[in-house]
């Protein structure tokens, strides 16, 4: 069997994997821009989505804190000094922060570690030896 030199319109191997890889690396370039501008119309919604939350949220502290100074006055229309009808109030958020806190923190108790999670990788560096 005698050797035989490639015809000039066939490409040679090289080539062809010289070609995939110029082809591939083009794909990935244009995967990369497409993503950076659905991205960019995503961070602009988010951005506007987190200002517009933002904003509800001082509103709603702005609510809760004149919610409380009426809850006050109706003590105090209700007989109290307005001394003590603020204090009740202060007295009545101090009561629901140590009952979330408390709540809260038996929460927490109930987080555990991921332990199959680390278990796996840390068989990874294994998978990588190669036992020949």
């Amino acid at each position: 069997m005698a050797y035989r030199e490639p015809a000039q319109e066939e490409p040679t191997i090289g080539k062809l994997f010289v070609d995939a890889f110029d082809d591939i690396g083009t794909l990935i370039r244009n995967i990369i821009a497409l993503a950076k501008a659905e991205m960019k119309v995503s961070v602009r919604a988010g951005g506007m989505a987190i200002g517009l939350f933002a904003l509800a949220g001082f509103i709603s502290l702005l609510a809760i804190v004149m919610i409380s100074i009426s809850f006050a006055f109706f003590l105090v229309m209700a007989g109290l000094d307005p001394a003590w009808a603020f204090l009740i109030v202060f007295g009545a958020y101090m009561l629901l922060t140590a009952l979330l806190a408390f709540v809260g923190y038996l929460k927490i108790r109930k987080v555990k570690a991921p332990e199959r999670t680390i278990a796996q990788a840390s068989e990874l560096p294994r998978a990588f030896i190669h036992e020949g």
